[in-house]
C-alpha cells in the first residue's frame, strides 16, 4: 500500500509539473503575443512622431517667412512717414 501511496503521489506530482509547465508556456505565448503587438505600436507612434516633426518644421519655416513679410511692411510703412 505505501508505494501505491508513493506512486500516487508521484504522479499527482508528475501531474502539477505539466500543469504548471503548460500555464508557463501559454503566459509565454501571451508574452510574444503581447510583445508583437508593442513593437507594432512603438512602429506606428514613431511614423506618426515623424511626421508631426516634418509639419512641425513645415509650420514653422511658414510662420518665420509670415513673421520676415510682415516685418518687411511693417519697416516699408514707417520709412514712407
Amino acid at each position: 500500500m505505501a508505494a501505491l501511496d508513493a506512486l500516487e503521489s508521484a504522479v499527482e506530482r508528475r501531474r502539477e509539473a505539466d500543469r504548471d509547465e503548460n500555464e508557463l508556456a501559454s503566459r509565454i505565448q501571451a508574452l510574444g503575443a503581447d510583445r508583437s503587438r508593442l513593437a507594432d505600436e512603438l512602429d506606428n507612434s514613431l511614423v506618426k512622431t515623424r511626421k508631426l516633426e516634418r509639419t512641425n518644421r513645415e509650420i514653422a519655416e511658414k510662420l518665420d517667412a509670415a513673421i520676415g513679410t510682415i516685418r518687411a511692411v511693417l519697416d516699408g510703412g514707417e520709412n514712407t512717414r
